[in-house]
Parts: structure tokens; sequence; C-alpha cells
């Protein structure tokens, strides 16, 4: 998933007391599943989607395995069910009743469901578990959208998003991504509907409001997804393609159409895909998150719909999470580098190859900025790419850190080692950890041994440790350039202090991300008469690439240039994602005199804003309380 989880990583989430080590790094802090002694190895959902209640309703039934011998009592992650019953058995035999208990609710972590296995019930290695249940309309994982909210105004939509420890509100599990799962499901729509899921979709589904599904590879459970609506299929290649509501299915053809060269370019790459097909589905613009990099179906934002392809680079980081993060995973989210900073280098590698270097570079020195401009905000101990976590750490944030930071300490190897040896590395390091979770130890113990052993006087192991244990970056990381950027950075100064006329400030000419880093780049002392010069001549208020339009906002709130705040209101309310809105609301809280404002536009947008976007823009918003 793309860094708007940075936002929400660990945001808000309170450390339960916990008898264990605290930096102990193979715990996951996040879970109330007692995964030592239980394991889930599969699950078989049967699930009617109920738009009129805003509730999924019916059973999971999990396939078990007891690790130890002596355990009783079975703990799983849940949040805000509504758990009718529960029954064990053994393979051929008879279900039983047990009993069950739903204990204390804690605001991040939701509620232990406590589970005694009956008398006398001996499982052996395996057994099963069915648990009736309701979901409940407040489920954080899942958004219900009524029909004036979706493209076409017609029919209801539901999606879900599970990353980091959602999961836990639409489905009773062991939700730790240190546990992978295969997965079934039977899911019951409205017949006008189609419902699909992060699994084996078929293209050619009939409408029959009953769809079956079928996961064969082991996932960990924020990948789960579930979306329904009034969807329609177009091929983009041999095993790719679009769903989408009839509205935007011919833009996102369109738009996407590098899809299936991407998929081959990155399996020739990195190694053989192992999804079977790679399919994407356009989300309302609810949708919190760029993309969400559900296996075999990555969720989308429709704000990349740009119209001229330039902002597909996030197709090419939800692809690359097919090698980095969902077949080869985070043990616990102290760890979630492992996916999010390998990913990131990929993506970069991917567009590379597709769209030449320059470009490239530009989005290798945008996502570098971003991270300098975080980092001074960033707590040391949380500017390690795998934190010691503490209950200090409680509402911390790493930004950007796992992304960027990530990317860069890939860069740094790739650059001691050569590309083609690093490449090597990378795709035998994919092989190695297939369909598994690791932690960052387990990362650095075969990178010692497969590449920095290999290669002595290179890459020490203690340098690589100072990525990941210490605060800031090391001084060997390769920082980026870009010579685009360079002169969209200058021109702005030249301009604003009048050493240039914007005549020959060729914008039109220039990708958007050079555009971004122009206005980016814009000193603050520079008025409303060339602001709204500025705007008059390239429409930045008025653009349709939803990255343009988020830097220009941004600006446009800080320095409280009026003239374009009607065009950032309706921003706000046309698109959910927390990359595009949050930022903007900061600033508006931020100028000085626009907080009422802020909290007038959030009252009327957050009707149409994912929960999860809700709870950032709050956190960004935070209640004020008179004197």
């Amino acid at each position: 998933m793309l860094r708007q989880l940075a936002v929400v990583f660990l945001g808000g989430l309170i450390l339960s007391s916990c008898a264990k080590d605290p930096y102990d790094p193979e715990h996951d802090y996040f879970s109330f599943a007692n995964s030592d002694q239980f394991v889930t190895r599969h699950l078989d959902l049967d699930l009617t989607v109920d738009f009129d209640s805003r509730q999924l309703v019916g059973s999971v039934r999990l396939s078990m395995e007891r690790l130890d011998p002596k355990a009783t009592e079975l703990i799983l992650d849940s949040r805000t069910l509504h758990i009718e019953g529960v029954k064990v058995s053994l393979p051929g035999a008879p279900e039983q009743d047990a009993e069950f208990v739903i204990g204390a609710t804690d605001r991040i972590l939701g509620e232990p469901l406590i589970i005694k296995l009956p008398d006398g019930f001996d499982p052996g290695p395996e057994f099963s578990m069915t648990i009736n249940y309701r979901t409940d309309p407040s489920a954080t994982a899942l958004q219900w959208l009524p029909p004036e909210l979706s493209a076409g105004g017609e029919h209801p939509f539901l999606f879900s998003q599970s990353q980091n420890i959602h999961a836990r509100s639409w489905i009773p599990l062991q939700d730790t991504p240190s546990v992978r799962v295969t997965y079934t499901a039977t899911i019951r729509t409205p017949p006008e509907l189609l419902a699909v899921m992060s699994a084996d979709n078929d293209p050619l589904a009939a409408r029959t409001g009953e769809y079956r599904f079928d996961m064969p590879q082991p996932i960990p459970s924020y990948l789960l997804a579930i979306a329904a609506g009034n969807l329609f299929f177009a091929p983009l290649g041999p095993q790719t393609g679009v769903y989408a509501e009839p509205e935007l299915l011919s833009a996102a053809a369109h738009e996407f159409a590098d899809t299936q060269q991407m998929l081959d370019v990155a399996s020739d790459t990195y190694g053989e895909y192992q999804w079977g097909r790679y399919d994407l589905l356009i989300l309302p613009p609810s949708f919190p998150y760029g993309g969400m990099e559900n296996p075999r179906l990555s969720f989308i934002t429709p704000s990349i719909l740009a119209g001229d392809r330039s902002l597909v680079s996030l197709i090419a980081h939800e692809l690359a999470h097919s090698w980095s993060g969902n077949l080869v995973s985070n043990a616990t989210w102290r760890d979630i580098w492992l996916n999010e900073g390998i990913t990131s280098y990929l993506d970069k590698r991917l567009m590379e190859l597709l769209f030449g270097k320059e470009r490239a570079d530009e989005e290798r020195v945008i996502g570098y900025r971003e991270l300098m401009e975080q980092l001074p905000d960033i707590k040391p101990q949380m500017q390690a790419l795998a934190p010691r976590l503490s209950s200090e750490d409680i509402e911390e944030t790493q930004g950007t850190v796992h992304y960027e930071k990530g990317q860069l300490l890939l860069e740094y190897l790739e650059h001691e080692f050569g590309r083609d040896v690093f490449d090597g590395f990378l795709t035998a390091y994919f092989a190695h950890f297939r369909f598994q979770a690791i932690t960052s130890e387990q990362f650095l113990g075969y990178l010692e041994e497969n590449l920095l052993d290999r290669y002595p006087d290179k890459v020490s192991r203690e340098q690589v440790s100072q990525w990941l244990y210490d605060p800031g970056l090391p001084d060997e990381a390769v920082i980026p350039v870009s010579a685009s950027l360079q002169q969209a950075a200058s021109l702005a100064t030249q301009w604003a202090d009048g050493k240039v006329s914007l005549e020959s400030v060729p914008l039109e000419d220039w990708s958007p991300l050079a555009v971004v880093h122009f206005i980016n780049r814009l000193p603050d002392t520079l008025g409303d008469e060339q602001l709204g010069e500025l705007d008059a001549r390239y429409g930045f208020s008025v653009s349709g690439n939803a990255e343009i339009g988020r830097s220009w906002f941004i600006e446009v709130a800080k320095r409280r240039f009026q003239p374009a705040y009607d065009e950032m209101q309706g921003f706000m309310k046309r698109h959910g994602r927390m990359r595009l809105v949050v930022p903007v609301y900061q600033a508006l809280a931020e100028n000085g005199h626009d907080r009422a404002l802020a909290d007038s536009i959030f009252a009327i947008a957050k009707l149409g804003y994912h929960p999860i976007t809700v709870m950032r823009v709050q956190s960004v918003l935070p209640e004020q309380t008179g004197e």
C-alpha cells in the first residue's frame, strides 16, 4: 500500500500490557490471539451482504492446528462483532458447542474472543471451529456507500480495507501478519450486483447473486478483501484486467493499459508471478488510500485517473507488492518496512524499465524530499526502520520512514554491490521466503549470509544495522537527483524573484511531478498577485491531476490564498484519499486563521469519507477546549 499507511501505522495503537519483553521482535503486540498455542491454516467464509442493515451476516469456519498440546483456550481477535455461536469439531465428527466470552474492549485493538474447548474434546493436532456472527454497521474495515455516493448513483457499494488491524472487524480470526491462511468463500449479494475478493475472481462470472471464491496461496489477514457493487470487467492483457462501475470502466482501461507490460517486466526481473491473474478494482472516491495490494485484485483510488497515465507509478507499486509484502510479508507491524521499503524500491525500478530513468528519478526525488520534510517531526526512536516499540510510543507514527528510508537502504545496497548482483539477491530472497512472514532480523541474517559475506569489504552487518535500528539517515545514503526537478526548482525561485517571466516557465511541457516540484519550491514570500497569475495561466485550482491539486491546495491553505478557497473546498469534498485531503486540513488548521473553516468543511465532507480517513482528519483537527 502507498505511503498513506504511514500516517496510520501505530497511530493511536495502545500497547497492551503483556508479560513478554516489549522489545521481542517476534511478538505482535497488536493482536490478542494466542497464535503460539493455536494457528489457523484455512478460512471458509459464508456471508450475505446486507446493504439495508449495513452488515455481513453468516459464518466463518476456521481450520486450526493446536501447537501446544495442553492448551484448551483459544483467543481470537474481534472488533464490534456480534457473535451468535461457536462450534468445534474433529475431522469427520459432528460439531460440538463451545463456550465463549467476549473480553473487555480496547479502543484500538477491539475485543478478545475467548473460546474454551469443550471438556473431553481432544483435537489432537487439527480441528475446525465454526463461528456464526454478524458485523456491526460501524465495522472499521467496511464502508457501506449509498447509491448516491457511487459513480452511477443507482446502486450501493461495499468495500473493505483490512490493513492494518481491521480484518478483525469483519471476521473473527487471528489478526496478525505472522499467521498466513488460505481461504474459500461464498458471498451472497443482491442479484444485480457483482462481488469480488482478493482471490481467483472469474472475469466472465455471471450475475447470480451468489459467488464462490478460492485463494489457494496462504496470505496474512490484512490482505483479506471484499467488494460488491455494480461492477463490470475490461481486459488489459492475458493475465490482467480492471473492474469498475460502468461510468469509470473505459477511462480506467485507458489509464492502466500498461499493466500487463508491467507484470511481464516485473516477472522477468524478480521471478515468476505467483498469483495467477493480476486485476485492478477501481473504488469510489472515499477509498482512503492510493491503493491496496490485495493479492490478485489490487484496490485502486479513482484519483489517479488523470487521463494521461501520469500517475501509474501507483500501479507499479501495488503490483510490486506481489513480491514484497504478499509473497514475503512482515511478521509484525514493527517490520512493515520489509513490505513498503522494498516495494518502493521495486516500483522505481519498474518505472525506470518502462518509462525511463528520468521519470523514475523524479519519483525518487519527490519521495526523498517528503522524507526529509517529515523526519524532524518524527521522534528519533521512531526513525529506525525496525523501531524498538514501547509503551512510550502511543500515538506515534513513522511517517514515510518505512517507505522512503527502506527504499534508500536498498538503493545503497544496489550502489555498493551493483545492480546485476543485487537483482540476483532479491530474486533469491523472494524465492527463499515465498509465502512466509519474516522479521527484520531474518532479513538481516539472510542478507549477511547471501550478500555481505559473499562480497566482503563492501558493506558490513554493522552498517546495515545502522539503517535498521538508528535514527536518521546514514552518511552513505545515496541521495537521488533529477535534472528536470532541478530545473523546476530553479525556475520557481527565478520567477518568484522577478528574474524570468511566467512565459519562460514551460510547465505545459513538464511532467506532473516537475509541476508538483515547482509548486513545492515556491518561496514563502510569494504574494496573492503572483499566486493569482500562476493559477490563471496554468489552472492549478481546476487541474485534473490530483497530485498537482494536492500540492497546490496545501500552498493555498498555508498562504491563505482565498481566491482559490472555493475550488479547495470542492477538492476536499470530492476526494476521500488521505494523502490528498489530510495535509490540506492540517495546513488550514495551522495557518492561524482557518481552523473554523477546516471544521466546517470536514463536517460536510466526512459524510463521504471512509472511517479511517475520518479518524486521521480528526487527529489533525483535535477537539478545541474552552478556557
